[in-house]
């Protein structure tokens, strides 16, 4: 009897530890996923880059990657501004991704990559910010800024503060002014900087709204850890001026 419920105990010990360790396997899992995820499309826009091939302004649409795609987000966003993002008003309007990426021939809905060097960070950006794409990387906020840049834009990109066991945005709020940040599209690679940090209430949309005549990429998390979303961390970034040659 004594060895019999010694093994009982023995069980119920490793039946513990492995319930306890679950979110770590779990969220090792994710990350490698996430990290698979944005390799593969940075692997293709890099080896896309090496080829020898014009600019967009002076190639034909074969020489572009996805151009209808380009100018269906241009148009987009060129509309936000106009009508001062007056469809950003509740929690459906930003889960519902602003283009269907199935349209063009994208089939696994990645639309590009976000890293965060000082984080090690690097996530797959999906359009939409459902549950469904948060749980695999960063998730665009409909509603803001297609992350392609421009004058008069302000992508929000949004991620978990860690997600069963995966960090993905749980350190953005050690990120400073300066710190960069890089972006990744079909159509090239920006550099931003951020230039403030802020903490505001879940439903602060002006805190996210486009900002005239800046070019901004907004990072946003729940704040605290572990705090069921009481507030929204935001590291908010400006595109670097490329330097011109006299």
């Amino acid at each position: 009897m004594k060895a019999k419920a010694f093994m009982t105990a023995q069980i119920l010990f490793l039946l513990g530890l492995l319930i306890a360790l679950a979110p770590c396997f779990s969220g090792h899992w994710l990350e490698a996923q996430a990290e698979q995820t944005a390799e593969r499309f940075n692997e293709t826009i890099s080896e896309s880059k090496n080829e020898e091939s014009p600019s967009f302004t002076e190639s034909e649409d074969g020489d572009f990657p996805y151009p209808e795609l380009f100018r269906a987000a241009q148009a987009y966003n060129e509309e936000l501004y106009r009508n001062r993002q007056a469809g950003f008003t509740s929690i459906s309007a930003y889960q519902e991704p602003s283009i269907c990426l199935s349209d063009y021939g994208i089939e696994d809905g990645v639309f590009g990559t976000v890293c965060i060097p000082k984080l090690g960070v690097t996530l797959p950006i999906y359009l939409g910010a459902s549950e469904e794409n948060m749980a695999k990387g960063a998730a665009h906020l409909s509603q803001t800024s297609l992350p392609i840049g421009g004058i008069n834009t302000n992508c929000v990109l949004a991620g978990h503060c860690g997600f069963n066991g995966a960090d993905y945005f749980r350190h953005l709020s050690t990120l400073t002014e300066g710190d960069e940040v890089i972006l990744t599209t079909f159509w090239g690679e920006d550099h931003y900087r951020v230039s403030g940090v802020a903490v505001i209430a879940p439903d602060d949309i002006a805190s996210v709204m486009i900002q005239p005549g800046r070019e901004l990429l907004t990072l946003l998390t729940c704040h605290p850890y572990a705090s069921g979303g009481k507030y929204r961390f935001l590291a908010i970034c400006e595109k670097e001026i490329a330097e011109v040659d006299p």
